[in-house]
């Protein structure tokens, strides 16, 4: 079978890195404070591509799902604490993406961003229904092609007036700038290493490939994820670095540019209504393919953390509802995806430190066990926005 048709998985959970919350997180970033933060993304997506390829290769090696190897390690009371943490970052994480689906349909058709925020959950509901009667592969085929879109609308601003190769290098040079900027650094790496698609990575190469016996062929689809996982990392890396390099060069001391209907606006007057066109278009892709990977991430989790099989119309209402009701009370929408990409930040640790220790687990993956520097890099990454996130709560309370 041909290398390329074995790819796929990991296109489905970079959705997740390219997200409403992406946007918000990443234009807020450039327009306050220009090209700063931009080592953030890098190194977020660098720690992104370490983390999916391990989820991915546990689900290869066991043929679990990281919920299922957590769960067959813990207790009932255990258990049952730990999905409820994870059901209350797919809560976060649905938040983002819907109230970013309802704002591209309000930016393109003028829609009440509650009846957008009901598209595009139901939307997003048809999609599931495409990859469970058309199967994982079709699935994974919708999702690339709105990744494509999602590419193709915000690459699209940066080629029409790109910044300089100085300003690009001033931001990869590690620093913060007051309690803002940190607040804003954790929302970029909550948007990026997102706790659900660390946990939906695990099944969806398991779903797709099955359990292979060691030997050639499993060393050959381990290799061929690798080079999933590096595309699709390269393509979701592309875009967001996209988004704050745009903000930064066109949006920052722009007033209103904090929302993302400011820099909307605001790309429009700058770059053209053609290029603004794209904008929305490749957020409303972003806001509908987020929103079908989350929930199916999030009856993954429930299926492997408590053996439960709850219908995904129910599944979808319960998480859909606080996203409706942030749009029905008039809560600031811009803000409301910025610090929801915060709380996936604090549930990060909790998806990768099980997910680093099963994986260095020889007597679970055998020769495929994390080598010494592999697990070190991991514990590195989990430690570092644990501490991230200490540091923030800190200057908060100090403010």
């Amino acid at each position: 079978m041909p290398a390329a048709y074995l790819l796929g998985p990991a296109f489905v959970a970079a959705i997740a890195y390219v997200d409403p919350g992406n946007v918000a997180a990443n234009v807020s970033a450039g327009s306050q404070f220009g090209f700063l933060l931009l080592w953030v993304i890098v190194a977020a997506n660098v720690m992104a591509g370490l983390v999916q390829y391990l989820s991915a290769k546990l689900g290869l090696v066991t043929g679990r799902t990281l919920p299922e190897a957590v769960a067959d390690r813990c207790g009932r009371g255990t258990r049952l604490m730990f999905w409820l943490q994870a059901e209350f970052v797919a809560m976060a994480t649905d938040l983002a993406e819907v109230v970013g689906g309802a704002i591209a349909l309000y930016l393109l058709f003028d829609l009440p961003l509650l009846v957008g925020g009901l598209i595009t959950g139901a939307v997003s509901l048809l999609l599931l229904v495409v990859q469970d009667r058309r199967g994982q592969r079709t699935f994974e085929r919708v999702i690339g092609g709105l990744l494509l879109v999602i590419a193709l609308g915000f690459l699209s601003s940066l080629f029409v007036d790109p910044p300089t190769a100085s300003e690009v290098a001033g931001g990869l040079v590690p620093r913060f700038q007051g309690v803002e900027s940190v607040l804003l650094a954790t929302a970029m790496l909550g948007a990026t290493v997102m706790p659900h698609a660390v946990y939906l990575h695990s099944g969806l190469v398991r779903d797709r490939h099955g359990r292979p016996e060691p030997g050639p062929d499993r060393a050959r689809l381990l290799k061929i994820t690798r080079w999933d996982v590096a595309l699709a990392m390269l393509i979701a890396g592309a875009v967001n670095i996209a988004m704050l390099l745009v903000a930064a060069a066109h949006l920052q001391g722009v007033e209103g540019t904090d929302s993302i209907e400011g820099a909307y606006y605001a790309v429009r007057d700058a770059l053209g209504p053609t290029v603004a066109l794209l904008f929305a278009i490749g957020l409303l892709a972003s806001g509908l393919a987020s929103s079908s990977v989350g929930a199916y991430a999030g009856a993954m989790i429930m299926d492997g953390l408590l053996r439960v099989s709850v219908p995904m119309l129910a599944r979808r209402l319960v998480t859909l509802t606080p996203a409706l009701v942030v749009l029905a009370v008039g809560v600031d929408p811009s803000r409301a995806l910025v610090l929801s990409q915060v709380v996936l930040s604090f549930g990060i640790p909790f998806a990768v430190l099980p997910l680093v220790r099963l994986t260095s687990d020889r007597a679970l993956m055998g020769d495929q066990a994390n080598r010494r520097i592999t697990s070190a890099l991991g514990w590195a990454v989990a430690l570092l926005i644990t501490g991230l996130n200490a540091m923030l709560v800190y200057l908060t309370l100090l403010g």
